[in-house]
């Protein structure tokens, strides 16, 4: 595929039968099997994810925390070492920059994890808000020589356990990380592992170094039979996170989205004297309100058809809002999609039609999670 990147474990991939596809610009796995089987391998055992197509940005330096502080609607100035947290960059008008997870390493600094699309965007932005602020700090760009794995399901401390993973890390809670953490198994390092992910499930991320990284793949690759586990392509993460809410950069989110829009606040704690990017904007529009929300919609079985962005949706004959992405659920047997309606409308429960290629379909408006996990990671 002329033009786009290639994840740093490409190779190994494809000798382990990936199917690839285009992805924000990447070329990367899209599934391995069939995207409902890896969907169902996670929500009902293991699946192990290569998210590498998602950045590593490393900023460090004395002044690495008034940066970071400056940049996102949190107070992180306060938060505990060796902890991971989902937060945002916001623009001056509390549009997403990017959603991000940054990663507290105490005096080596903070790790950024940017959405693929972004990472450029990102990278640059730091890079212009350390010299606005004459800032003793830098940034570094480690995207292609470290991996990141995800491993998730309600199997996925059993696998870890399989790769060698000390007690102290299959006691981790959720959003705790350790660093340096050797999985015995697969003769590996990792640098971080961390029980976090993207699916709903208990799991656990894995960063390394892309040669330790290529052991633990294989490692994994060959463990995941015994546990009725799966390699797994963006195809199924993308499902999972359907059922889930998650948002994804460029379909729920962007530059013109605010978080009281997409109801995203659980990343946010803009406080009145917090001075960050955004967060005048973003208390405004928390007192202004909005005039559009993001919910889930839930077709009916008999509906074989998967609404798409830019879809748009109806209450009789009146257009009240948009799809911003669908999928289907291996675990509903129906279609699920996001979408942005008028706030008059967003009623759960309240039955909507959705217009695809000039048939209409109905549709209900529901709440997230529409799937209930299988596992929870220990809080």
């Amino acid at each position: 595929m002329a033009g786009l990147r290639r994840i740093p474990l490409y190779d190994v991939h494809k000798s382990l039968g990936a199917q690839f596809g285009e992805f924000a610009g990447w070329e990367a796995p899209i599934n391995y099997t069939s995207v409902i089987e890896e969907h169902v391998a996670v929500r009902t055992s293991v699946g192990f994810f290569d998210l590498s197509h998602m950045g590593r940005l490393l900023l460090s330096g004395p002044d690495a925390i008034r940066v970071l502080d400056r940049l996102v609607p949190r107070d992180i100035s306060s938060e505990e070492g060796m902890m991971v947290g989902p937060t945002a960059f916001l623009n001056e008008r509390a549009g997403f920059r990017d959603d991000v997870m940054t990663y507290n390493l105490g005096s080596e600094g903070w790790l950024i994890v940017p959405n693929a699309a972004n990472i450029e965007k990102i990278y640059a932005w730091l890079e212009g808000w350390i010299g606005r602020l004459n800032a003793q700090a830098r940034v570094e760009d480690h995207t292609m020589d470290w991996v990141l794995f995800a491993i998730q399901g309600p199997k996925a401390a059993e696998l870890m356990r399989m790769l060698g993973a000390p007690s102290e890390v299959l006691d981790l809670r959720i959003l705790r990380f350790r660093r340096n953490v050797e999985l015995e198994a697969a003769g590996a390092r990792a640098l971080i592992v961390s029980r976090s992910g993207w699916t709903g499930e208990d799991g656990f991320e894995v960063i390394a170094e892309a040669g330790e990284g290529e052991k633990i793949l294989r490692k994994a690759a060959e463990l995941l039979p015994k546990l009725e586990g799966r390699l797994c392509g963006l195809g199924a993460r993308d499902s999972l996170r359907m059922e889930m809410g998650f948002v994804l950069y460029g379909h729920e989110i962007d530059e013109d989205t605010t978080p009281v829009e997409a109801r995203y606040w659980w990343v946010f704690q803009p406080g009145p004297k917090k001075e960050c990017v955004g967060c005048p904007a973003l208390r405004e529009a928390l007192r202004r309100g909005a005039s559009r929300v993001r919910v889930g919609l839930k077709l009916g079985k008999k509906a074989r058809v998967v609404p798409r962005q830019g879809d748009k949706v109806y209450v009789e004959d009146v257009e009240v809002g948009y799809v911003t992405s669908g999928a289907y659920s291996p675990m509903l047997r129906r279609s699920l999609a996001q979408a942005y309606i008028e706030p008059s409308h967003a009623l759960m429960g309240m039955t909507v039609e959705v217009e695809r290629r000039g048939r209409r379909y109905k549709a209900k408006i529901v709440d997230f999670p529409v799937v209930q996990p299988s596992s929870r990671p220990p809080a």
